[in-house]
């Protein structure tokens, strides 16, 4: 028994051999993210405002603040505050834009394995963070060198455990808002659960006497406060791991869960 093999007919191609298609690394898709936090006009006007709101305390605080408070510290702590209550949104928005904007069709059909995309996005979120954070150190020594050229203190003297406590407070922050996004998909429902369920459970626990003691350990505005401080004892980062955990961690893991078997259409 023969083989014969048929030559191609003159004139027809063969095929060409495409190359294999790299899915893209969790660095481009981390890029992609921070760029997404300013294209929309919501997030861009967000991340104006933060900036901001900084310049506009340290103005006020060099204009009306006594001598003695225009200080370095007193800078940096105040401008944190504010900052801490909108960098939670922009991590709301990061998350729900793809849902709001109507392009998570798009993202997931490019990128089908949609927890590289989420983490991504909380990759993105917390470098954002980060940011803020330089930008306040930025705007708190302009005002503490004006401070120190017009007659007010001028100070420097600012422990470095206080700012490295600053950035996990930062990052806890936006990352609890990412998972308000991931658990519940929706913008302005995310934003108020945010904004509500936490400060419900304060008023709460300050009132019902019988959930003072949870409140001590699940109350992440309490959980929190020593971290503005330069001294955090180990059963105050036992309360902050706690309510991170109530606040933070579960949302996040149920949010993803939902994220990951929600259809996309």
């Amino acid at each position: 028994m023969t083989t014969t093999t048929t030559a191609p007919a003159a004139g027809v191609v063969a095929p060409r051999q495409l190359p294999p298609v790299r899915r893209p690394s969790l660095l481009r898709l981390t890029g992609v993210e921070l760029r997404k936090l300013a294209d929309t006009r919501a997030g861009r006007w967000l991340l104006i405002t933060i900036g901001l709101v900084v310049v506009a305390i340290v103005t006020l605080l060099l204009i009306y603040a006594e001598d003695s408070e225009q200080t370095f510290f007193t800078f940096f702590v105040t401008s944190l505050l504010p900052v801490n209550v909108l960098l939670p949104v922009l991590g709301i928005l990061s998350i729900t834009s793809e849902w709001s904007q109507r392009t998570a069709l798009t993202t997931y059909a490019l990128v089908p394995r949609r927890e590289r995309v989420v983490a991504a996005k909380l990759i993105a979120v917390v470098l954002a963070a980060l940011a803020s954070l330089l930008v306040i150190l930025a705007v708190g020594s302009v005002g503490t060198l004006v401070a120190d050229a017009t007659g007010g203190a001028g100070t420097w003297e600012v422990d470095a455990t206080l700012i490295v406590n600053a950035a996990i407070v930062q990052v806890a922050g936006v990352l609890m808002g990412a998972a308000f996004g991931l658990l519940l998909l929706n913008p302005p429902l995310a934003i108020v659960g945010y904004l509500l369920l936490p400060t419900l459970w304060s008023v709460l626990g300050e009132l019902v006497r019988p959930l003072r003691g949870a409140a001590g350990w699940l109350d992440t505005s309490r959980t929190m406060e020593p971290l503005f401080t330069s001294h955090v004892t180990g059963e105050q980062w036992g309360r902050l791991v706690v309510s991170l955990l109530a606040w933070m961690v579960l949302p996040l893991a149920a949010g993803l869960f939902r994220t990951l078997r929600r259809e996309v259409s």
